[in-house]
């Protein structure tokens, strides 16, 4: 599959902040980009028990609803100590007012009621490329790190605020949004992507 320049692309996801980090990252590719939300396509029901699965679903949704190429992100906060949760759950633990702050104080809350001391932790991205057939690939990212509380900084979004990357010092919502882009679980599984996808 492959993305000439001048190409139209559906960033199949109503999430404004993971929209606008996707049209940062295809920026340098001359690709016409298309938000869901824009287009006023329905955010399908994530049935999936993965997050490849639910990406898989949403990319498919906008591009047999479009005729365009679509992506789709579907990506998380796996903590070690909380068996992977809240994983493909991550929007959903903060609620229909997608309320984060919410969330992060869930994830302090459950590591405290259940005594547990480990604070290792992962992002996980899959990216979905869809067609307008219905013809998917796949490409996936993960960055490894610990969390921290309380959260700390407002220039990330989600679970940003309380994630330190190994070798870091500050969480992804202290750090510069380029900076992020250079090594976040997105950035890892849009190097995949605009290897095998994007003509330059």
């Amino acid at each position: 599959m492959k993305l000439p320049k001048g190409s139209t692309l559906v960033v199949a996801s109503h999430n404004k902040g993971k929209v606008r980090e996707i049209l940062a990252l295809l920026a340098p590719f001359g690709i016409a980009v298309k938000g869901a939300g824009d287009l006023g396509l329905p955010e399908p029901e994530e049935t999936g028990s993965s997050f490849a699965e639910n990406a898989i679903l949403k990319a498919r949704a906008a591009a047999l609803a479009t005729n365009y190429y679509a992506l789709a992100d579907d990506s998380g906060l796996s903590v070690d100590a909380l068996d992977g949760s809240p994983g493909i759950y991550s929007a959903r633990w903060a609620g229909e007012n997608k309320d984060f702050a919410l969330a992060m104080s869930k994830v302090e809350r459950l590591l405290i009621e259940l005594q547990l001391t480990g604070r290792t932790a992962k992002f996980v991205c899959c990216l979905a490329l869809c067609d307008p057939s219905g013809a998917v690939e796949t490409y996936e990212g993960e960055v490894h790190g610990h969390l921290e509380f309380p959260p700390r900084g407002s220039k990330g979004f989600g679970y940003d605020p309380i994630f330190v990357a190994n070798g870091m010092s500050d969480t992804f919502g202290e750090i510069e949004p380029d900076a992020k882009h250079a090594i976040s679980h997105r950035a890892i599984a849009f190097e995949k992507f605009a290897r095998a996808v994007l003509v330059g």
